[in-house]
């Protein structure tokens, strides 16, 4: 039968799939001697059983009997006992950070009876036993009735206010040891009234509720919105860990806090968390009480702060990398708690990366896997202009997750994630965000609070994912149920009112802030050198560098004009990978394209055409000169036919109305239209079929792209033209369009005496065309997969159409992880690639090959695309360097799989 217990001293930090974070890192600060409350571990495999089953899996509770009898025969105490109780934590702890997932529940083991066996085995007065131990009792009811009942946690909350309010303060440490003894009888009252039970006192029936809420949180919306966020495998599950209880809140001798190795808000070096005397547990994350910074416990408690330097100087050189730690004092004595590689910014893991490299702790290839495209991109994102003028500045918060965001005020999740849906760009004002607030801000630009600190669930949260963030802005005078906020000078911002926050400096600002190009943005355009960028800029330059060393994919763009080339070219882009020449036909030459249609024989059609190829040729030789010496792929026009001619109904009803007066021209066009109407266009006549059945259409553009290319070679430039044939299904399609491209570029290479040679190829958008891949090869000299449009046919469905449907109640349900349109679907898109490219390159060998949709930027398609042995990605200009990042790290992985780095 299989383990499924771990004591601490049994597990490491290599266990985290079994363990999970939190239950391999205590294993190994155990290992490590530091000082970890005992306490033991059930694995994930246990709750992937329980989900799958409806019940433990057998063995489970002998384990656990056996656990929990080692650990009450260490501590001296039983759980629950009576004259002096053994109590516990029941935390969750999945392999990946989880704020979705149920909140910890302290305390368990604690009744009618055990409340005064703990008041009298702690020192102090009288008074401050009794007061400590019913804190501690109110404190269980209240975590066991949210978490484990799940009962609303603003019952509980508002009772709590309602004591204080009476006690005439707004702080729960004035609170009397009478006041939480009433405090749990209402909390009781609650439980009973809200879940239809008695809040169970039996000690082992508490620990046995909370394990099984713990595995069943697993599956809790807001875990599955989060995992969904993070793309996280839904077939984890989560460990549970039960620890013994050291108290923070036996007085101002004791507290908890939370203590990060660097900071993770900019990556720099130095002490920073925040610390809360007389607290327990979650107390400095929920943001309840404003800390103090973590600084100030050298003040407080000099022995216990030179201690935890010691612990955090330990775990970061074991770990190699900034940690997040949780830690208690309980009486003077420092408790270990948690730690785990802490979560950071985007600016951080680049400075991080680079520091750590520099420090010896990690190589050039491990600083480049501790970044990621996507924080990349963050770090590209605009930023509020160094002047703001006309703008008022309300107040001033902790900085607690860099970025610019401006938006809408709202005061509730639902109301942020309403708001998002129709388009509209929130911020999300709270007094302090919980686990519950998780949509809201996922949905949200930005995120405010007037509690909490660095360490808070807000800003810890949105760092994580990205967010921007202000919390701790003391002055606001936050009001959820009237929906609004109070600034100094009496300034009422109301829900819907736009405001702007700064999460690199803290600052809030009414109305819109105007914003700027970020510096990486800057050193991308070659306006700033690195060496004058600072060390974020200098940090970014040097992981690109080895990215581009070791990256076996080129990266191209997807361009359709110069403009867009030229800064493809600075972003770093090695070509062109898709030019739509359709876009080029849109505007006023629009009007040349229905000639085109309306044609009544041979001579009107090329006379359209003799009107397009000019302005074709000019396109090409910008878009040429801006890529000179480096490859262009041009795709043939590919839209369907409907958009380039009038809306049928809008046409009809202009022609019905002027009757016997309407004019020729709308007759003819409404014919043509009539006539070319298609009940689904986006599989009609478009691609390749609209080149064969117009003739001379494909024709023209090819002369224009040799033209193009042969007065840019006069000129004395280096064009290298790709040409691609789009929607081709059948070999014989391909032949018909490359043997007219290779006639007419023999004509104009005769007729100018230049000899530009171009590849001719195909995209590769049909699954026909990747099961054919092998014939189609032969005469195609490369494949661009376009798998925006190979995921919609091969999925059946349009993208455009689904993504406002079904898509939303799919990603529920857990049929799409995540949008087959954002990352591309490996096990049927991405086995077509490797279909196509494998039969491709048999029949072929030397066939270049590339994906041109926007997967190609996107960081986890990029991997793909690496595994398979494509040659480049293609990708919109802003997101080449997230796609050259990325490919460089595709490789790094590949090689350490194969066991090539040891990240040293």
């Amino acid at each position: 039968m299989p383990k499924f217990v771990y004591d601490f001293t049994e597990g490491n930090k290599d266990l985290k799939d079994l363990l999970g974070g939190k239950g391999a890192n205590l294993a190994e600060m155990t290992n490590l001697g530091l000082p970890v409350p005992p306490g033991f571990t059930i694995t994930a495999e246990a709750c992937r059983y329980y989900l799958e089953h409806g019940n433990l899996p057998e063995g489970l509770a002998d384990e656990v009997n056996a656990h929990l009898a080692a650990l009450e025969s260490a501590m001296g105490k039983k759980l629950g006992q009576s004259d002096d109780p053994l109590l516990v934590s029941v935390r969750s702890g999945a392999k990946f950070s989880m704020p979705g997932m149920m909140e910890t529940v302290l305390n368990v083991g604690l009744n009618d009876e055990s409340v005064h066996g703990l008041a009298a085995q702690v020192g102090g007065t009288e008074t401050e036993r009794e007061r400590f131990a019913w804190d501690s009792y109110r404190r269980l009811i209240q975590m066991f009735g949210k978490t484990v009942l799940d009962i609303d946690g603003d019952l509980f909350e508002d009772a709590i206010e309602d004591v204080k309010r009476a006690r005439g303060s707004d702080n729960d440490v004035d609170l009397t040891a009478d006041d939480f003894r009433k405090l749990v009888e209402r909390f009781k009252t609650i439980v009973r009234e809200q879940a239809g039970r008695e809040f169970p006192t039996d000690p082992r029936e508490q620990m046995d509720l909370a394990v099984e809420a713990v595995f069943n949180s697993w599956n809790a919306p807001r875990a599955i919105l989060y995992r969904r966020q993070e793309r996280i495998p839904v077939d984890l599950g989560t460990a549970v860990n039960i620890c013994s209880m050291v108290f923070g809140n036996m007085g101002m001798d004791s507290g908890t806090g939370v203590a990060f190795t660097r900071d993770p808000a900019s990556g720099q070096q130095g002490i920073y968390g925040d610390y809360l005397q007389n607290a327990q547990g979650e107390d400095v994350v929920a943001g309840i009480r404003n800390t103090v910074p973590l600084k100030d416990l050298e003040r407080i408690d000099k022995a216990s702060y030179d201690r935890l330097l010691e612990i955090m100087e330990t775990l970061e050189n074991h770990y190699r990398d900034m940690c997040d730690i949780e830690f208690t004092i309980e009486r003077g004595k420092l408790w270990m708690l948690q730690t785990r590689v802490g979560k950071r910014t985007a600016a951080a893991a680049f400075r991080i990366a680079c520091q750590l490299l520099d420090q010896g702790l990690i190589d050039v290839d491990e600083a480049a896997r501790r970044v990621t495209g996507d924080q990349l991109a963050q770090l590209m994102f605009p930023r509020f202009a160094d002047r703001v003028d006309g703008v008022r500045k309300l107040t001033k918060g902790m900085n607690a997750s860099p970025g610019a965001a401006v938006g809408k005020v709202v005061f509730s999740s639902e109301r942020a994630a309403e708001l998002a849906r129709a388009g509209e760009d929130v911020i999300l004002v709270r007094r302090e965000t919980n686990p519950d607030d998780l949509a809201g801000m996922v949905a949200a630009r930005g995120v405010l609070t007037s509690r909490g600190g660095k360490t808070s669930h807000a800003a810890v949260v949105a760092r994580g994912m990205g967010k921007t963030c202000v919390c701790g802005a003391e002055e606001l005078d936050v009001d959820v149920k009237n929906g609004q906020f109070t600034a100094p000078g009496g300034v009422t911002v109301r829900e819907g009112d736009l405001i702007s926050i700064d999460g690199t400096s803290g600052d809030v600002y009414l109305g819109e802030v105007p914003v700027e190009d970020s510096p990486v943005v800057r050193y991308f355009e070659g306006e700033l050198a690195a060496e004058e960028g600072g060390d974020l800029v200098k940090a970014v330059d040097r992981i690109m560098r080895h990215a581009d060393e070791r990256a076996a994919l080129k990266v191209r763009a997807n361009s359709d004009n110069p403009g867009d080339s030229a800064r493809a070219r600075r972003f770093g882009a090695a070509g062109i990978g898709l030019c739509r020449t359709e876009h080029m036909f849109l505007g006023d030459r629009r009007q040349l394209i229905e000639k085109l249609v309306l044609a009544a024989d041979g001579t009107e059609r090329q006379a359209a055409l003799d009107a397009l190829e000019p302005l074709q040729k000019s396109d090409f030789e910008g878009i040429f000169e801006a890529m000179d010496g480096l490859p262009v792929t041009i795709r043939l026009i590919d839209p369907p036919l409907h958009e380039f001619l009038p809306d049928i109904t809008e046409l009809s009803v202009r022609v019905a109305l002027a009757g016997d007066e309407a004019d020729e021209k709308d007759r003819r066009l409404l014919e043509a239209v009539n006539r070319l109407h298609e009940q689904n266009p986006m599989l009609g006549l478009r691609g390749v079929r609209l080149g064969l059945a117009i003739p001379g259409l494909f024709g023209m553009q090819v002369r224009a792209i040799a033209e193009a290319a042969a007065a840019r070679r006069s000129a004395g430039g280096d064009p290298r033209p790709e040409i691609m044939i789009p929607l081709v299904g059948a070999v014989q399609e391909l032949e018909a369009v490359r043997d007219e491209a290779r006639a007419i570029l023999a004509e104009v290479r005769e007729a100018t005496g230049v000899d530009v040679p171009a590849l001719i190829g195909t995209m590769i958008e049909l699954p026909r065309a990747a099961l054919t891949a092998g014939q189609i090869a032969e005469a195609a000299e490369f494949f661009s997969f376009g798998t925006n449009d190979l995921t919609q046919t091969t999925w059946g469905f349009s993208r455009d159409d689904v993504e406002a449907s079904f898509f939303g109640r799919y990603l529920e349900l857990g049929i799409f992880g995540v949008s087959p349109f954002e990352t591309l679907d490996r096990d049927g898109v991405g086995r077509l690639v490797r279909i196509a490219a494998e039969e491709g390159r048999e029949a072929r060998p030397g066939i270049k090959l590339g994906i041109c949709g926007e997967h190609g930027g996107d960081p986890d398609s990029v991997h793909f695309c690496h595994e398979v042995g494509l040659d480049y990605v293609s990708c919109s200009p802003f997101r080449v360097p997230v796609a050259r990042l990325e490919a460089g790290r595709a490789a790094i992985a590949a090689d350490a799989a194969a066991g090539g780095s040891d990240s040293r």
